[in-house]
């Protein structure tokens, strides 16, 4: 038998620790279920699998082929999508392999601006999205914070993009998918929505839904679906290649197939079934009551949050939230979201800086920070600890420069998280 890994096991155990500890208010993070993380360690890792279920290159996949297809009949059913494609091994391959299919080299695409809230994938020069096509953006009103769709549709006229990207990393309001949906049609664009970040509030009904208004959807399964770290490719019932789109051999196929064919052999090669088997039970527990609850309580606490803030003299870009996360300006304190993210790092508080809207900060010193309540959820937290949470930070921005006073706000983050379990 194999001597015992120390040096890894212990840094695991490190990891652990800190997670128990500190207040995690990455928005993009979340807490696993011990099923889903008893599913991502097992002998699932073992097994290729290259192909789809029923249509492998290996033989002894009899098992993995029910896995795959119990996880696609589930996320089929939590957005009630007629296609569903669960190998992505993240949402940014997710986003690439819907772009591959669709789109040659050199083709436009519209997306969110980076620098006022989109991703990386929607089109940024330093991304594969931006080096292979030719990009435009749209980003939010100035002095709203919000969306501003007019201003949209006057770029997709002026641009006329192949295809438009609907979704965002940094904004803190729901989307009009129908509106963006005419304004495609208005230029004969495809429409491409990344729910990454709100996936979970969308699948309750809690948000606006882009499944009947999008040719394509891709999210992330971790984040508010509360699943291991992967992404997912869905489909609307009636949007099987509506432009007749074609593949590297000038045939028109459905939408279906050509997705298919752009993940795998397209984009990846064989699929992590462990971690299909993980989105599966993910996706089973996303279609129970409890999680219903969960979900909505990710929203109300994202409010108290906001209102938090608010009391506390703290500016939000679009002044709140519809979702679960929080843009916070921090213009008027008088520090970087880069010296806040370390010093609330220095008290226990989990979270990242982040570009704002307009930022006059390089993107590595930056003029916010972007917090979200899907983590606290999963431990237990509920409104009246929002309060607390914004004292805290409040409190550990204060005293950025007393080394003492930040390690007193840690010991108390410690002491209050121990009573919350990480599942």
């Amino acid at each position: 038998m194999m001597e015992l890994d120390n040096f890894i096991f212990d840094l695991i155990a490190q990891e652990q620790d800190r997670q128990m500890k500190d207040l995690e208010l990455i928005a993009s993070e979340n807490y696993v279920s011990p099923q889903v993380m008893q599913v991502t360690g097992s002998v699932l890792t073992n097994k290729y699998a290259e192909g789809y279920p029923g249509r492998r290159y290996y033989a002894g996949c009899e098992v993995v082929d029910q896995v795959e297809q119990a996880a696609i009949d589930r996320i089929k059913e939590v957005f009630n999508a007629s296609y569903a494609n669960v190998q992505p091994h993240s949402g940014s391959q997710a986003n690439a392999a819907v772009l591959s299919a669709c789109l040659k080299p050199g083709d436009k695409i519209l997306g969110f601006d980076l620098v006022q809230g989109g991703h990386l994938t929607h089109g940024a020069s330093v991304n594969f999205s931006g080096k292979l096509y030719k990009t435009s953006f749209y980003g939010v009103d100035k002095e709203t914070g919000f969306l501003n769709y007019d201003q949209i549709q006057e770029i997709a006229l002026r641009e006329r993009p192949n295809l438009i990207i609907a979704g965002a990393t940094a904004y803190s309001r729901d989307i009009d998918y129908q509106r963006f949906r005419a304004i495609a049609d208005s230029v004969g664009a495809l429409l491409l929505a990344d729910i990454a970040h709100p996936a979970g509030l969308i699948a309750k009904g809690l948000l606006s839904d882009p499944i009947p208004h999008c040719h394509v959807v891709t999210s992330t399964t971790h984040k508010t679906l509360r699943g291991p770290r992967g992404g997912i490719i869905l489909m609307g019932a009636d949007f099987e290649n509506p432009f007749g789109l074609q593949d590297n051999k000038g045939n028109i196929r459905m939408m279906s197939s050509l997705l298919d064919a752009s993940v795998f052999p397209g984009n990846q090669g064989g699929p992590l079934m462990h971690i299909i088997a993980a989105k599966a039970v993910a996706f089973g527990e996303i279609l129970t009551a409890e999680y219903d609850s969960y979900i909505r309580q990710v929203q109300r606490n994202a409010k108290a949050f906001e209102n938090a803030l608010r009391t506390h003299n703290f500016d939000m870009v679009s002044g709140g939230t519809d979702n679960h996360l929080l843009l916070i300006d921090l213009s008027s304190w008088s520090i970087s979201g880069r010296e806040a993210e370390l010093v609330l790092n220095n008290a226990g508080i989990t979270l990242n800086k982040n570009m704002i809207p307009f930022d006059t900060k390089s993107a590595l010193q930056t003029s916010g920070i972007r917090v979200g309540t899907p983590a606290i959820t999963t431990r237990g937290l509920l409104e009246k600890d929002m309060e607390t949470i914004v004292d805290l930070m409040g409190d550990a921005l204060r005293s950025k420069d007393d080394a003492n006073k930040l390690k007193g706000i840690k010991e108390k983050v410690s002491s209050w998280m121990m009573d919350y379990p990480l599942y």
